[in-house]
């Protein structure tokens, strides 16, 4: 009798675990009902708070103006060190801009002679007292090179606003994802530790029913405690994560994450040729080359000397006479050229054309690596989330009902769960791999936007 009861208690603890086992994504009921209630916080809404635009795999700033980087308001400036760096960047070079096209300024000379001296020049009956303006005339085209120098450097800090934004929203990206993830793991872990906890109080009720032996009961308190540990520290792993993107955002981060945007996979097929010449990457390293050819001009136009026109009054104390003096200065580059900067700059120049090279093929490396990436953990995520986990729930289901029947021993069916465990985190890990690799190929792949800086 009591052996009968027993196993309808079984049946039926066991009917409940395995409807919940069929539902295809796994999850936490607590967490659905919670979803329902209050709105996801979505990518979006995080790459709002840093002052992104909108998370679309197809949009792209398009021009950036010139002087201080148009960036994301003030208050987001503050709250992102990068941003505010970058921004303030772009003000210095333009800034610098403004100085590389002043001329240099005139000097006021004044000079008394033949004072204080013996005889006739004894205090200033003889003193002789010229007064005038200098004034340096740069020669060899000194300006318009040294404005294209700033000019250039003014180009090269706007496109790393760019970058920086870039940077940010991957980092922002890859934040979310690694919170979002680390949400799902805690649910499929919680339900895990909630399946252990049935499975030893079936255990319980069959030890005393005298169906099996106290060593099934042990080993499933062993299972109970181990599951109930990964629960715990998945939980920890998932408030850390949520915690590090409140960080970077300085918001809180309210609701749950957006599921649905992380089970979404989108359509992949072979890999296609990338266009790369408009690219963040190789659009940098070809503002490094045009900074390089503008330093070597600047370097080239200081090898012709400036000169110094002066124009003076010159008072005579003896006669109260007054007399017009003019002079003229040249340097002589006999210890210093030029030659050597000129030598400098153009292997400076050398080093940032074979950069750019460089940058070349190792972008199309990295944009091949990651459309790998991208393809590989798509097709690992469809397959563990789809017929995977169905065979795996399956396995599992049938554990249970043939263990409950006697048909199969405690260790078929401790596979069989830890079976079900493991194919429910491959397919989050598949998931936040497929969605890291999908914003790393996006930030590779992220076009340049039009730089329009003030050419005057």
């Amino acid at each position: 009798m009591h052996r009968t009861i027993a196993t309808f208690m079984v049946a039926a603890s066991l009917a409940s675990a395995a409807e919940a086992q069929t539902s295809p994504p796994p999850g936490l009921p607590a967490a659905t009902t919670s979803s329902q209630a209050t709105p996801a916080f979505s990518l979006d809404a995080a790459l709002g708070a840093a002052g992104m635009p909108s998370a679309s795999r197809t949009t792209a700033t398009d021009t950036t103006t010139g002087g201080a980087a148009s960036g994301p308001g003030g208050s987001t400036q503050s709250a992102l060190p990068s941003i505010g760096a970058a921004t303030a960047n772009v003000a210095a070079a333009t800034a610098a801009r403004r100085v590389a096209g002043l001329r240099p300024n005139p000097e006021l000379q004044t000079q008394v002679e033949n004072i204080s001296g013996s005889g006739a020049y004894r205090g200033v009956r003889s003193s002789e007292t010229t007064v005038g303006v200098a004034l340096p005339l740069e020669l060899g085209g000194k300006r318009p090179a040294r404005v294209a120098l700033a000019t250039a450097r003014l180009t090269r800090a706007q496109i790393q606003a760019e970058i920086a934004r870039a940077d940010l929203r991957l980092r922002v990206t890859q934040l979310y994802i690694e919170a979002a993830a680390a949400e799902r793991r805690s649910e499929v872990l919680g339900e895990q530790a909630g399946i252990a906890n049935n499975a030893l109080r079936i255990a319980r009720e069959r030890v005393q029913a005298g169906d099996v032996g106290p060593i099934e009961m042990q080993r499933a308190e062993v299972l109970r405690i181990n599951a109930q540990i990964a629960a715990d520290s998945a939980t920890r792993q998932a408030q850390a994560a949520r915690a590090n993107l409140e960080t970077l955002l300085n918001a809180a981060v309210t609701g749950p994450l957006d599921r649905a945007w992380f089970e979404r996979i989108d359509g992949y097929g072979p890999q296609r040729p990338v266009e790369i010449e408009g690219t963040l990457a190789l659009v940098a390293a070809q503002a490094d080359v045009r900074t390089a050819d503008a330093q070597v001009r600047v370097a080239r136009s200081l090898r012709v000397p400036d000169l110094t026109v002066s124009a003076f009054a010159r008072r005579l104390a003896a006669t109260n006479d007054t007399a017009a003096v003019v002079g003229l200065s040249i340097p002589l580059p006999f210890f210093n050229n030029g030659s050597a900067f000129v030598a400098q700059s153009q292997a400076e120049q050398t080093q940032a054309q074979a950069l750019r090279s460089l940058a070349i093929v190792d972008t199309r490396q990295q944009i091949a690596s990651a459309q790998t990436e991208v393809a590989n953990a798509a097709a690992t995520a469809r397959a563990a989330g789809g017929p995977g986990l169905a065979a795996a729930q399956e396995a599992a289901r049938i554990a249970r009902i043939g263990w409950t029947q006697g048909k199969f021993d405690q260790i078929a069916l401790l596979d069989a769960e830890r079976t079900l465990s493991q194919t429910r985190q491959t397919y989050v890990d598949a998931l936040a791999a497929y969605h890291d690799a999908q914003a790393r190929l996006d930030r590779l792949t992220t076009p340049a936007p039009t730089i329009s800086g003030d050419e005057r």
